[in-house]
C-alpha cells in the first residue's frame, strides 16, 4: 500500500466527519515552543529597571526579550528552509545542533526550535482549522501532513526528518484532543488523537535501536510515550534515557516530574523515587539539583506532591544548582519561582502551604547572594505558573508586567536597608547598599 493510501485510510474517515455542528477545541502542546512570531526589535543592553522611587532600588535589566528573539531566530530558520523545501539543510542544521547539545541561554535545545519551525506551517494550519470549534466540512486537514510524509518517504533513513514528521503528527494529535480529561473528549477527537500518535510511533520505530541515540530523537520518543494509553509502563525509562544523553538539560527533568504525577502516568511514590534516582545519576552535573528540577513543576501544580516533598533536600538542590550554574537566567528563574510561583500561592492543604512558605523564603537568599540583573520575562511567567501554553501577544508588555511583579519583591528583601536610608544598587558582584 502506498504511503498516501496509508495516511488516507487512517485520517480521511475522521476528516469526513467534520461538520459545522461538530465542535472542536484547539489545544496547546505540552512542553512545545510557541509558534514563531515577528522578530522583536532589539533593546539597548544597558537598560535599567528602577523602582517607582528610583532613589532606593536600581538593577540592570539587559534586553528583556533576548531569549524570545533567540528562539524566534532558530524557529524562523527552520520555517524558512521548509518554505524553500530545503529539507537536507534542515536535517543538517538539526543534527549539528543535536550533536553538541546546543541550547539558548534559557536552556531550550536549538534542534527542537529548528524542528518546530520546520513543521510550524502544517501544525498551525491544523490548529487554525480547529480554533473556531466549527471547521469547514472540506477543511484541508491532511494536505500539510501528507506533504511531510512525502518528504519522509524521500528520506527514509534520516532520523532528523523522521522526528520532525513524527512531532508534527503528535502536535496535530494534541490539537484534536486538548488537555481535558478523557471523559470530556469526544470519540471523533480521541480517534484522531490516537491515529496521529500511532502514526508517530510507526515513524519512530525504525530508529529505536539507533546507536548512539540522538537526544533530539530520544525527546520525541518521550513525547510519543506520553500520548499512549500504556504510557505509564515505560515513561520513566524513556525520560531516564534522555536525561542520560543530556544531563545538563533541566527542562527534561521538569517535564518528567510533571508526567509522573497521578494525573498523567505516575504516582507520588514514583515521582519521589525517580527524583532521587535522577539526582544520584546526575550528581556530577547538578549535585542534589536534579531532585529539585524533577519536583519543580510537579509541586507547583499538585498539593499532595508538594506536601510530600523532602524540603531539606529540595533546598540543598537549589543551592547546588546555583553553585554550578550562576548565569542570571537561572538565578532569575529560581528566584521568581520561589517568590512568586510558590511563595505567593495557596492551596487546599495546610501541609502544602507550609512547604510553599519555606520555598518562598529561599527567594531572599537567592536574591541577596546571586542576583545581579533582572530578567522580567521570567518573573512574568512565574506569576502565571510557567504555563507552556500561554500565548504572549506583546513581549514588551509582558516583560513590563514581570518587572512590576519583581521590583516590590526585591525591594522587600532589602526593606531594612532601605528604611535605614540606603539605596540598593545591583552590580556584577551582587547588590550593595549606598547612602540614598
Amino acid at each position: 500500500m502506498q504511503l498516501a493510501q496509508i495516511i488516507s485510510s487512517r485520517f480521511k474517515p475522521l476528516q469526513s466527519r467534520f461538520s459545522r455542528n461538530n465542535e472542536q477545541t484547539i489545544i496547546a502542546r505540552d512542553g512545545v515552543c510557541l509558534p514563531a512570531g515577528p522578530v522583536v526589535p532589539k533593546r539597548p543592553k544597558n537598560n535599567l529597571a528602577k523602582a517607582h522611587n528610583s532613589d532606593v532600588l536600581e538593577i540592570p535589566c539587559p534586553d528583556p526579550t533576548a531569549e524570545d528573539r533567540e528562539r524566534d531566530f532558530h524557529q524562523q530558520r527552520g520555517q524558512r528552509l521548509s518554505h524553500k523545501e530545503q529539507w537536507a539543510e534542515i536535517a543538517k542544521a538539526i543534527q549539528a545542533a543535536d550533536r553538541c547539545l546546543r541550547k539558548t541561554e534559557g536552556g531550550m535545545p536549538v534542534a527542537d526550535l529548528i524542528g518546530f519551525g520546520a513543521r510550524a506551517d502544517v501544525v498551525n494550519a491544523c490548529e487554525h482549522a480547529l480554533i473556531s470549534g466549527k471547521p469547514e466540512k472540506d477543511a484541508p486537514m491532511l494536505a500539510g501532513i501528507e506533504e511531510l510524509e512525502t518528504v519522509l518517504a524521500e528520506n527514509p533513513s534520516d532520523y532528523a526528518i523522521a522526528t520532525v514528521v513524527a512531532h508534527a503528527h503528535m502536535d496535530m494529535g494534541w490539537s484534536w484532543r486538548g488537555s481535558r480529561f478523557d471523559i470530556d473528549v469526544s470519540e471523533t477527537n480521541q480517534n484522531a488523537f490516537c491515529a496521529h500518535f500511532d502514526r508517530a510511533a510507526d515513524i519512530l520505530a525504525p530508529f529505536s535501536e539507533l546507536k548512539p541515540k540522538p537526544a533530539f530523537l530520544a525527546a520525541a520518543e518521550c513525547v510519543q510515550r506520553s500520548g499512549r494509553q500504556d504510557g505509564n509502563a515505560k515513561i520513566a525509562d524513556a525520560y531516564a534515557t534522555l536525561i542520560d544523553l543530556d544531563p545538563s538539560n533541566a527542562r527534561i527533568m521538569r517535564s518528567m516530574g510533571n508526567h509522573l504525577l497521578p494525573r498523567w502516568f505516575g504516582d507520588y511514590d514514583t515521582l519521589e523515587l525517580e527524583a532521587l534516582r535522577t539526582a544520584a545519576r546526575t550528581q556530577d552535573t547538578w549535585g542534589a539539583g536534579a531532585y529539585t528540577w524533577v519536583q519543580f513543576d510537579a509541586i507547583a501544580c499538585d498539593d499532595t506532591a508538594c506536601a510530600r516533598l523532602d524540603i531539606e533536600f529540595f533546598v540543598d538542590g537549589l543551592r547546588d544548582i546555583l553553585k554550578r550554574t550562576k548565569d542570571q537566567y537561572t538565578v532569575n528563574l529560581l528566584a521568581a519561582y520561589c517568590a512568586n510561583t510558590m511563595g505567593n500561592a495557596t492551596g487546599g492543604s495546610d501541609e502544602a502551604d507550609q512547604i510553599r512558605s519555606q520555598i518562598g523564603d529561599c527567594a531572599k537568599w537567592i536574591i541577596r547572594e546571586y542576583l545581579t540583573e533582572l530578567h522580567p520575562m521570567l518573573w512574568a511567567h512565574a506569576a502565571r505558573g510557567f504555563d507552556n501554553n500561554l500565548f504572549v501577544r506583546c513581549p514588551d508588555r509582558f516583560a513590563a508586567s514581570g518587572e512590576a511583579d519583581a521590583l516590590p519583591i526585591i525591594g522587600n528583601v532589602f526593606r531594612r536597608d532601605i528604611a535605614n536610608g540606603n539605596r540598593i544598587v545591583f552590580t556584577d558582584d551582587g547588590p550593595i547598599c549606598q547612602p540614598a
